[in-house]
């Protein structure tokens, strides 16, 4: 019940942020394919908290265990399944609020939902889920690696300060370099005292992310239902704290005649190309073998360390007071979370892509 995804390379997660453990399930992993364990530890890595000043300063190792689907280093056909152990749980920091709903938290849906929710830390609804998601994209990404596929993304603008280079006139590599993973070394210093000064204030600031993806085949994605572009943007907006997604020229493509937005195709060698990339790598549903990119919106973190009014269980007004220990800007840890979203999608559509032909 919505925490399975993708088709025949197809994921379930499981676990709570105060729970014993968190993991995931990788279903429909073609048998044979090297399993590089410490490509997904550096990949979880990258997404742990506590890595600098402008992260939450929750300790967790996020180390993990293969438990199944895998011998001798490569995998066996069979279901992978991966566990990471909780190990910084502060249960009583959530204590003053079990049975109070945090202004712009799932604390009153999942209440109204189930009747009864986990209120250490958001439980299911964390954020702390996303690391099995991550740990599931690393797999995803060792397969694409072997069709040359390759899934980027990177902090393109916090709060109003935007990075305006396209991604094109950009070393993605570099992001890895600051601790705010913007690959453009001023913006990504102005980016990070943007968040620093925010954090101080006590309070929360959004930003975007931007996801590329190089070397999809023409072909993948279904022409209707299915379009690949809406299994991305249904990706994306599975991540906490996702407000909004585009692809392409997105939004700012209104403005443009379809004169000045249409794509000519070109004849180069054996490859069909595009002269422009407006469409995003993506047309009618389906991949034409340009870079896909698109944008990722974050809306700011939703605890902040203010007193809030809000109601409890009974319906009487409350004031909630922000303790804990989170992020005041959730992009930077973001960045290895959208790479594992697109890579999960286009390694499923990749494996459904060899069904549909002799």
């Amino acid at each position: 019940m919505g925490s399975s995804f993708g088709n025949i390379f197809r994921i379930h997660t499981y676990g709570e942020s105060h729970g014993v453990a968190l993991g995931v399930v990788i279903d429909g992993c073609p048998a044979g394919l090297e399993i590089d364990e410490s490509f997904i530890q550096a990949e979880l890595d990258r997404r742990k908290p506590g890595q600098s000043k402008i992260t939450t300063q929750r300790k967790e190792a996020d180390e993990f265990e293969i438990v199944s689907g895998v011998f001798e280093g490569k995998s066996t056909g069979t279901p992978i399944s991966i566990i990471i152990r909780n190990g910084d749980q502060r249960s009583k920091d959530y204590s003053h609020i079990a049975d109070k709903f945090r202004p712009s938290h799932a604390d009153y849906t999942f209440h109204a939902k189930y009747g009864i929710r986990d209120y250490r830390g958001g439980g299911r609804s964390s954020a702390r889920e996303t690391v099995a998601r991550v740990a599931a994209g690393a797999v995803a990404k060792m397969l694409l690696k072997h069709y040359g596929i390759s899934c980027e993304a990177y902090v393109s603008q916090v709060g109003t300060l935007k990075l305006e280079k396209p991604y094109t006139d950009l070393n993605i590599a570099e992001a890895e370099n600051n601790i705010v993973r913007c690959p453009d070394p001023e913006t990504a210093e102005a980016m990070i005292e943007l968040i620093d000064q925010t954090r101080k204030d006590r309070d929360t600031i959004g930003g975007i992310v931007t996801g590329v993806i190089k070397g999809t085949p023409a072909g993948l994605g279904e022409p209707v239902f299915d379009k690949l572009h809406a299994e991305l943007g249904k990706a994306m907006l599975s991540i906490n704290a996702v407000k909004g997604f585009e692809y392409g020229s997105g939004f700012e493509g209104v403005k443009l005649n379809g004169s000045a937005h249409n794509d000519a195709f070109y004849q180069e060698g054996d490859e069909v190309k595009t002269k422009t990339n407006l469409s995003g790598g993506i047309q009618g549903g389906i991949s034409n073998g340009e870079d896909i990119y698109f944008n990722v919106a974050f809306k700011p973190v939703a605890t902040i360390m203010q007193d809030q009014e809000s109601i409890n269980e009974s319906g009487e007004t409350v004031t909630v007071s922000g303790k804990g220990r989170h992020d005041p800007c959730v992009v930077p840890r973001a960045v290895p979370i959208v790479e594992a979203m697109s890579a999960l999608v286009i390694a499923d559509y990749l494996l459904i892509s060899r069904s549909n032909r002799l």
